[in-house]
Order: C-alpha cells, then sequence, then structure tokens
C-alpha cells in the first residue's frame, strides 16, 4: 500500500455523493430472511432480531496489506470506510443504550472482515453479504470497480425486522455514527 494513504484519515476534497433516490423505497420495508456470517462464526438473519439494530453498509475497509482500487477516491462516497467503523467503535456504548444490535455489513468475506474487527479493536461484529443476496433482497445501491460489486454507504435503523430509519447518503463517513446517536436519542421506542 502508498504509504501516503491514511486509512484513518479523509483526505480533504473527496466528491460529495449526492442523494440519486436509491433508498427512497426502503422505510417502512419489512426484511426477508437472509442468513449473514458473522466475524465471531454466529449466523445472523437481521429480520429475525428483536428491537433496534443499526446496520451501517460500507463498500469495503482497507488495510495496511491491501491496496484500494485506483480511482477509490475519486468514486463519490467510497472512501471512508475504516473512519466510519472507527466512529461507530467509539460510539458503541451510546448507541447501545438505545438499540440492541450494531453490525457493520460489506460484500467482503469474513476472515477478510475479522482481520478489521481485530485492528480496529471493534466491539461489535461485521457480517458478509459476499454472495449480495441481502442487498438484493432490498435492492440496496451498488457500484462496481476492479470487477467487484460493491454496496453504497448506507445506515438502516431495523425495529423488529421493519426498516424505519435509512441514513443514505452517508457524508461524511467519520460523522454517521454521531448522526444516528442523535436519531436514536431523539427516537425512543
Amino acid at each position: 500500500m502508498n504509504e501516503s494513504v491514511n486509512l484513518y484519515k479523509l483526505p480533504e476534497g473527496l466528491p460529495i455523493p449526492e442523494d440519486d433516490g436509491a433508498c427512497s423505497h426502503l422505510t417502512g420495508t419489512i426484511l426477508t430472511s437472509v442468513i449473514l456470517p458473522s466475524t465471531s462464526g454466529r449466523d445472523i438473519d437481521l429480520s429475525r432480531l428483536t428491537g433496534r439494530t443499526v446496520v451501517y453498509c460500507y463498500p469495503l475497509t482497507g488495510s495496511p496489506n491491501h491496496q484500494l482500487p485506483d480511482e477509490w477516491d475519486q468514486i463519490p462516497g467510497a472512501r471512508g470506510c475504516t473512519p466510519q467503523s472507527c466512529a461507530f467503535r467509539d460510539q458503541y456504548v451510546d448507541i447501545s443504550k438505545f438499540a440492541s444490535n450494531l453490525f457493520g455489513l460489506s460484500t467482503q468475506d469474513s476472515d477478510y472482515q475479522r482481520d478489521a474487527v481485530a485492528r480496529l479493536h471493534l466491539p461489535f461484529e461485521l457480517l458478509s453479504d459476499n454472495s449480495l443476496f441481502f442487498a438484493h433482497s432490498l435492492n440496496l445501491p451498488t457500484f462496481e470497480i476492479e470487477s467487484k460489486i460493491l454496496i453504497k454507504r448506507l445506515t438502516l435503523i431495523i425495529n423488529n425486522g421493519k426498516i424505519e430509519k435509512v441514513f443514505y447518503p452517508v457524508f461524511p463517513p467519520d460523522r454517521n455514527a454521531e448522526q444516528v446517536l442523535q436519531w436514536l436519542s431523539d427516537n425512543p421506542i
């Protein structure tokens, strides 16, 4: 990886994603059953979880051992998965006061995600939608780069299997956890 790339900090001048309406259909949607492997080795079915669940979806987590795709910083909303995950880590205790579960979700496989959990000291599990079954079941917005289909950055607040709030587009990603916490505290169950 290029030594000048700092995965923990957002570079200046990133293109800001615009709301293209790709998530306007999600609020009120009842999830279908999709089993997702987690970094703890559990199988998670988000449709069956009780209480509030926060799921932040992100394209991919960078790693010092894996180079980011070419032109990554020019894709609106692509850069910032590590800062977003770290922000959710830092807000985890406060978010847990309002939500029963918190997960990150990407199309990366669980082995890659386990490295991210350890490296970033995440106190929550990451879910792998490597098959894109979850993304397709909800018609989530995606994009393709280097022959990989990735989920665009968005955050779902799910209550007893039903989506009650969607954050999309998410920018800047390092402020998403703070926005989610504010919404949760303003909308208690």
